[in-house]
């Protein structure tokens, strides 16, 4: 089955494929198209959907957050708030640079919340500007948040970005959209299977910048090999 859009168009067709014998092709048409990105699928349409038509199915992983699937990035925090700002209806701009411009004005009136995150049974508290949890590597658009992930390696990378101070938090901007967030020591990830992240509020989150929400305690997961690709 082909799946031509961004990143949530291939999620609605991933999750309907997830667990199945067959095996879906990606044409990025989207915003950001992170998970074509991951892939390194062609930009132009006929380039992709001939690699696709060529291509031996492979098997990569599916991540699970809050009963939704997710093949490429999921999370709960800031990017949360700008897939929300992003899918707004009232927002009609799309691409890059709006989506760096709604990022740098989102961060001005964002307000970051305590968390007690468990990885694979290790807890850990703290106030966090993002929760991530990678497939891939990158939001989209070149944001990259999750470098050298892989999207069979049968983990998530989960990523913490802390928030210190508003003003650091602020000066860390140039360092996300110019792709090297992994070098700010706010900065952490951790390989992890099975994620338990919990707050004292609900949590708005998303996957492949598809908002949801969610309660006090969010459940993630991977799900090694659960979806055949062909790219």
């Amino acid at each position: 089955m082909l799946a031509w859009g961004g990143d949530g168009t291939i999620n609605e067709v991933a999750s309907a494929l997830v667990f199945g014998d067959v095996p879906m092709g990606i044409v990025p048409a989207g915003s950001g198209n992170g998970l074509a990105t991951a892939l390194g699928v062609h930009r132009n349409p006929r380039h992709a959907i001939a690699s696709a038509l060529a291509a031996e199915p492979r098997l990569v992983d599916v991540g699970e957050i809050g009963s939704r699937f997710f093949v490429n990035v999921a999370g709960t925090g800031f990017d949360a708030e700008v897939a929300a700002r992003f899918n707004d209806p009232a927002n009609t701009r799309r691409g890059a640079r709006a989506y760096v411009a709604l990022t740098a004005r989102a961060l001005l009136d964002y307000r970051p919340r305590d968390y007690t995150i468990t990885m694979d049974g290790h807890t850990r508290r703290t106030r966090a500007l993002l929760v991530v949890l990678a497939n891939g590597t990158e939001f989209g658009n070149g944001v990259l948040i999750a470098r050298g992930a892989r999207v069979d390696d049968g983990a998530l990378d989960a990523v913490v970005v802390e928030e210190r101070t508003r003003f650091r938090t602020l000066c860390r901007v140039p360092w996300l959209v110019t792709r090297s967030i992994h070098r700010v020591r706010a900065w952490s990830r951790r390989l992890a299977k099975h994620v338990v992240i919990e707050s004292d509020g609900p949590m708005l989150f998303h996957v492949d910048g598809e908002p949801a929400q969610g309660g006090t305690r969010l459940e993630a997961r991977i799900h090694p090999g659960a979806l055949r690709v062909c790219v």
